[in-house]
């Protein structure tokens, strides 16, 4: 039998849909969401609206936390024979919400999974802070409870990345204060309404965040941009000469104090120096 041309192949596939500019919708996207049998949604309500951006009607299913162990046999039955798209109310699925295990047993299945990517808040929030980007780790929404998100503060308070947080605008300025309190002051950024007609990015330090904040939260989505830490403190130099004195007991003075340098950041020249009289002694 000849599949018409327009018919997409059975199978899961991922929609990334616009954060809040409905032109950021790719034209891959809508075509996939316009020829899906049926669409996997997070608020039936907001997907109907960018389906009638794009001038289409399609069959929803609500898939979100609060259904989704009861939903996904279905959907994963399904994908045998039709196209089953994923989208969240905004940005690319998977990335702060549970669309993962549907990807998982969709692929323990046996059927295909492509992906429509697209935007995404937190890798948009990151264009906008300048900040380091070349290691960063996304750390969704912190705890709401003030022991929860010390805790979890805690766990990658050394990760040596920029982080990027979700938060809601009632509860921005404590956490951008217990940010301040587990991390120290670092530079960071408030990025919000992205893409939206009032998008902004206010820069600064943890604290003058906060401070700013706390009197006037600020309305709509919000993603924070934290440095990283800054360069770590040299190790004693006692800690040097100790590390010094074994790795002369089995190399020659140039090497060991190569060797030693090289780890501990201290100059070789001084570390060779420091190798001779050693060795004299």
């Amino acid at each position: 039998m000849t599949v018409p041309v327009n018919v997409l192949e059975p199978g899961l596939y991922i929609v990334a849909t616009p954060i809040g500019n409905l032109a950021d919708l790719s034209p891959r996207a809508a075509d996939i969401l316009a020829r899906a049998d049926v669409i996997a949604v997070e608020d039936s309500r907001v997907t109907a609206g960018l389906l009638r951006h794009i001038g289409v009607k399609r069959p929803m299913v609500p898939y979100h936390d609060h259904n989704a162990e009861g939903v996904r046999p279905g959907l994963i039955a399904r994908m045998a024979g039709e196209a089953v798209a994923l989208v969240s109310d905004a940005g690319t699925p998977l990335i702060s919400d549970p669309g993962y295990k549907l990807v998982r047993d969709a692929r323990a299945a046996g059927h295909t999974v492509v992906t429509i990517p697209g935007p995404c808040a937190a890798v948009a929030a990151l264009t906008l802070a300048g900040l380091p980007t070349d290691r960063f780790l996304f750390l969704g929404f912190l705890p709401a409870k003030a022991k929860a998100r010390a805790d979890a503060i805690a766990e990658i308070a050394a990760v040596r990345a920029t982080l990027v947080i979700y938060e809601s605008g009632p509860r921005l300025s404590a956490c951008l204060a217990a940010l301040a309190e587990g991390l120290g002051d670092r530079e960071a950024a408030v990025t919000r309404e992205i893409t939206k007609r009032f998008e902004e990015a206010v820069t600064g330090t943890l604290t003058s965040l906060a401070a700013r904040y706390a009197e006037a939260p600020p309305k709509g989505e919000i993603a924070i941009v934290v440095a990283p830490p800054g360069e770590a403190a040299p190790p004693p130099i006692e800690d040097a000469d100790a590390a010094l004195a074994e790795a002369l007991t089995r190399l020659p003075a140039a090497k060991a104090a190569g060797e030693v340098a090289k780890r501990f950041g201290v100059d070789r020249k001084a570390l060779y120096a420091r190798a001779l009289a050693l060795k004299d002694n």
